[in-house]
């Protein structure tokens, strides 16, 4: 199932399976516990993230590629950081530079495979992660490179947490649909230009492993979103580099899952 979050025209928010012509059919139940079309068709206002995420937790330098790109050695343990729930994004809504950006331009693109977690998992076994999966989405890991690199004190939340560097979409699509999230291809264009270019079997870390560890003596509970991590192609290794500017559009794109664009805007704007 590919399930949806949108806006009606009398501003009703529904969770729905998109149909070709833009509208949906409304689903009902819970997410968590399950969902059921209802046969009724509303039009689509507006495309939102396609859940509220109660963490997000994103991992660093899990693609060899990107690793080596970036000059760093392979982590022996998942690299972890977090975005605060605050930095939630929609499709097609603004990714908006942060005006503390006093160092000049530095918002870079990630494009990631986002996990979400459908119930509550401790201490799981790698062979049995998957099984707390309750689908994958399309995230970009909007990240300003300066504020990441000097001004957290080495802590990356900072340059990682501003509002609307988390978009997510277009659908949260579920395991059935997804039965292997090691053999998805991945890309993020920047206004049309192909930057990213990747496949998820080359994460260092696997989806099962990272549900796995992260969950160690942490339970992950449902709607925790993880961000796994970014291909190479990021802006900041480009000689010279390439970053956001106003008036730019960003699409992250994966397999079986679809495409997530936004535009990129100024706090001027």
């Amino acid at each position: 199932m590919r399930i949806s979050r949108f806006i009606d025209h009398n501003q009703n928010i529904h969770y729905g399976i998109l149909q070709e012509d833009g509208s949906a059919e409304v689903l009902t139940g819970d997410l968590f516990e399950g969902m059921q079309p209802t046969g009724r068709i509303e039009a689509v206002a507006k495309l939102l993230a396609p859940l509220e995420p109660s963490n997000i937790l994103g991992i660093g330098l899990n693609y060899h590629e990107h690793a080596k790109e970036t000059g760093k050695e392979v982590s022996q343990n998942p690299i972890l950081f977090m975005k605060p729930t605050a930095a939630l994004n929609h499709p097609e809504d603004d990714i908006v530079l942060p005006k503390c950006s006093e160092w000049g331009p530095e918002v870079d693109f990630e494009a990631e495979l986002a996990v979400v977690i459908g119930k509550a998992a401790l201490d799981v076994a790698v062979e049995s992660a998957l099984n707390f999966v309750l689908g994958y989405t399309c995230a970009n890991d909007v990240s300003a490179r300066r504020w990441q690199k000097h001004g957290g004190a080495g802590q990356w939340g900072r340059g990682k947490g501003f509002d609307t560097f988390c978009p997510l979409g277009p659908a949260l699509v579920t395991p059935y649909e997804i039965p292997d999230p090691q053999n998805l291809r991945i890309s993020c264009t920047l206004n049309g230009e192909l930057m990213q270019e990747g496949h998820t079997g080359d994460m260092i870390f696997s989806v099962a492993t990272l549900i796995s560890e992260l969950s160690r003596d942490r339970t992950l509970s449902p709607g925790t979103v993880i961000l796994t991590g970014t291909p190479p192609g990021v802006g900041v290794a480009r000689k010279p580099p390439v970053f956001l500017s106003k008036g730019d559009v960003v699409t992250v794109e994966i397999e079986n899952i679809g495409q997530l664009t936004n535009p990129v805007s100024d706090t001027d704007q």
